[in-house]
């Protein structure tokens, strides 16, 4: 197959990225990869759809060198045809109109586009797992009301943890114990991001940390774990956080059985799923990564999460074709 990657920019994708991983993990398994920036989307006189990309037909050693040869722009570059692509991985962040506009073009000329761009754009906000009541998670409050957030946090026993509906890394999160100072957080991530703020109960399982499961096509494929640094209430890496091993348990599957009607409605592919005990506190479609550090805990000889995803996702698009011929 020739797999596209739509990217933010080559210059900056680093081996620990799960970008790096993919790409490898085509490779290794016989595919090319045809590396995209939005910005080098064109639609000819003639109205066909094209963009410049950087090619990489052979294998490399390792996601280390991917991102090295990528990174360092050494790959050769030329244009092709969008609808040439058997594939076209969102691999960009932040969805951007460029990004949006070049994926959606290409799954209007037949390219099957992983995640679908309209399920990610409906699925990347926090409000959207707040709304689906069947799939375990914590008490959940989206509001723009001061009043209401405090309400609501004044029947948690743990307090509450207060984020903005969109973005990720930990950025605008925040625990308040205290009531009466919900309103005024509330207030403070409004001014940080417009409009509705996920007021979230806290779950004391937190202590022992957040895990984040990768969850592609139907299928669990690995995990790890994110412990917060001692006195910290962020999990996350960028924030002190470390990576430990984990096991996939009974919950984490119902979990995953609960959402993945949802996820496949609204042509999500791969998900990043983020589990604090028995509940669902996120649910990552856009660029979803961390497959680094789940590696990192492989056993010898196991099949590697992003070799595995790859396998996945290209034998459901040879079925599809078979189906439809």
């Amino acid at each position: 197959m020739q797999i596209g990657m739509l990217i933010s920019s080559a210059a900056v994708i680093r081996p620990t990225w799960t970008t790096a991983h993919l790409a490898h993990a085509a490779l290794q398994a016989g595919h090319s990869i045809r590396f995209i920036e939005p910005h080098d989307m064109e639609v000819t006189t003639h109205g066909r759809l094209v963009t410049r990309a950087h090619i990489l037909d052979h294998v490399l050693e390792s996601p280390t060198e991917v991102a090295q040869e990528l990174s360092g722009l050494h790959l050769t570059r030329r244009f092709i045809e969008v609808p040439s692509l058997d594939m076209l991985f969102m691999r960009a962040n932040p969805l951007t109109p460029a990004v949006l506009n070049l994926a959606l073009m290409a799954q209007e000329w037949g390219v099957r586009v992983v995640n679908d761009p309209t399920g990610i754009a409906k699925t990347r906000s926090k409000t959207w797992l707040a709304a689906l009541s069947e799939v375990p998670r914590p008490a959940t409050l989206i509001t723009s009301d001061g009043e209401s957030a405090q309400m609501f946090a004044e029947s948690q026993t743990d307090g509450v943890v207060i984020k903005p509906s969109m973005g990720s890394g930990g950025r605008g999160v925040r625990h308040v114990l205290d009531p009466k100072k919900v309103a005024r957080a509330v207030a403070e991530v409004m001014r940080m991001q417009p409009g509705p703020t996920v007021v979230q109960a806290y779950l004391p399982e937190a202590e022992l940390g957040e895990k984040r499961v990768f969850w592609v096509d139907g299928h669990i494929v690995g995990g790890y774990l994110r412990r917060r640094a001692p006195g910290a209430f962020h999990h996350n890496l960028q924030r002190g956080g470390q990576p430990e091993a984990t096991a996939i348990t009974d919950s984490d599957r119902i979990i995953c059985d609960a959402i993945a009607p949802h996820l496949t409605r609204n042509g999500i592919a791969i998900a990043g799923l983020d589990i604090i005990g028995s509940a669902l506190v996120e649910c990552n479609t856009l660029n979803p990564g961390g497959v680094h550090y789940a590696e990192s805990f492989r056993t010898s000889g196991e099949q590697t999460i992003a070799n595995h995803t790859i396998q996945i996702l290209t034998q459901s698009r040879d079925t599809a074709e078979a189906r439809q011929a």
